[in-house]
């Protein structure tokens, strides 16, 4: 039985009371917190950095899942890994050696992950795999809040699953981008089993009312 898990993005969330958002959201019944760092270099957008995880982390017991779309990324894996990052997952394009990137964040203590964009080929994770603790397949291009999911990332999800069951390992296969309650189960049923959701969540009222109605759909993809 696949455990399913779900990562609201703050990225969507209201900054003014990140604090009380963030609790809100894990009391709602969220697994991970997901969040989004853009360097406006490799992305067109800024938003946060080490300081607003640090800020963050003594308000939930729940994993901090760090996504940097910054370019380079060794600079600040340190950074996150000292604020209270437990995943850090980064794009191969971003670094000048994937390899060593990765064992960064495993030698401060983090899990560590790649994320491939729509247009990303899975490749990269060839020779790397036993580095690796989670895949991060984005089914928008990475940058903004609120863009439309992918469907052809289904195709990209599915073909993950099949690496990693073919590995033996256990890596967390997540999606990130257009997440929302009607299209969680094509994408659990494709193979992912971590999901990041911002504005499906943080944009409505009730957020327990949205994670639950997003684990219905994700129970009968697990029957």
């Amino acid at each position: 039985m696949t455990t399913f898990r779900i990562a609201p993005s703050i990225l969507s969330a209201d900054f003014a009371r990140l604090g009380e958002e963030v609790r809100n959201v894990v009391a709602s019944g969220a697994d991970i917190i997901h969040f989004d760092v853009m360097d406006n270099h490799y992305v067109p957008n800024l938003t946060i950095g080490p300081l607003v995880c640090q800020a963050i982390r003594p308000h939930v017991q729940v994993p901090i899942d760090v996504h940097l779309m910054v370019k380079p990324v060794d600079r600040l894996i340190p950074d996150f890994a000292k604020a209270g990052a437990n995943i850090i997952t980064f794009h191969p394009e971003a670094s000048e050696h994937i390899d060593r990137s990765l064992q960064l964040i495993r030698d401060n203590g983090c899990k560590a992950g790649l994320v491939f964009n729509p247009g990303t080929p899975l490749h990269f994770l060839d020779h790397v795999m036993d580095k690796i603790d989670m895949i991060l397949i984005m089914s928008v291009n990475p940058g903004f809040g609120g863009q439309s999911f992918i469907p052809e990332a289904l195709k990209k999800i599915a073909l993950a699953r099949r690496m990693i069951d073919d590995s033996g390992r256990d890596i967390l296969l997540e999606v990130d981008g257009g997440i929302k309650i009607d299209n969680i189960a094509a994408a659990a049923a494709a193979g992912a089993d971590t999901f990041v959701a911002g504005s499906a969540i943080f944009g409505q009222p009730d957020y327990k009312a949205v994670i639950d109605a997003m684990r219905v759909e994700l129970a009968k993809v697990g029957k």
